[in-house]
């Protein structure tokens, strides 16, 4: 009975089903597997086909087809890339909204230290800025002293 609780379930079905269950799932498995490939065969053959019938007329017209193809790629990726930035504003503007009215959306916490963690940068460098600032109008002083006297 323990060996029996060991098995996976899957097993446990295998081992239960039916001879007769199991000859008519893999004859629908190799019935189906055989016609997609059959039609995958047929559509390679369209395909090579046509590609060998449409070559000349490509060569033909290639100086109209390559600059068209261009320009249709170009202004393709231009308005996917236009409903990219569509859906990106979308998608952020509500999460914006949440977070200027302090309901606090997931990923503010984040948010927050990150702009935190850049004011504490900008106030510590501006500090030695100003330091470094001081250190060269005092060097300059000095310069300036030696040179007078």
């Amino acid at each position: 009975m323990s060996n029996d609780q060991n098995k996976p379930m899957t097993q446990k079905l295998y081992e239960s089903a039916s001879s007769s269950h199991q000859a008519a799932k893999f004859l629908t498995a190799t019935t189906l597997g055989a016609t997609l490939l059959f039609l995958s065969g047929l559509t390679m053959t369209g395909t090579v086909i046509a590609l060998i019938m449409a070559t000349p007329l490509m060569v033909l017209f290639s100086p109209i087809l390559v600059p068209a193809g261009i320009v249709t790629f170009l202004v393709i990726t231009g308005f996917l890339f236009s409903g990219g930035c569509g859906v990106a504003a979308i998608t952020a503007l509500p999460w914006i909204y949440n977070y200027v009215q302090g309901k606090h959306p997931p990923g503010a916490d984040q948010l927050d230290y990150a702009g935190n963690k850049l004011a504490s940068t900008a106030r510590d460098m501006m500090e030695k800025a100003k330091e470094y600032g001081q250190y060269v109008q005092h060097k300059a002083q000095e310069v300036a002293q030696s040179q007078g006297s």
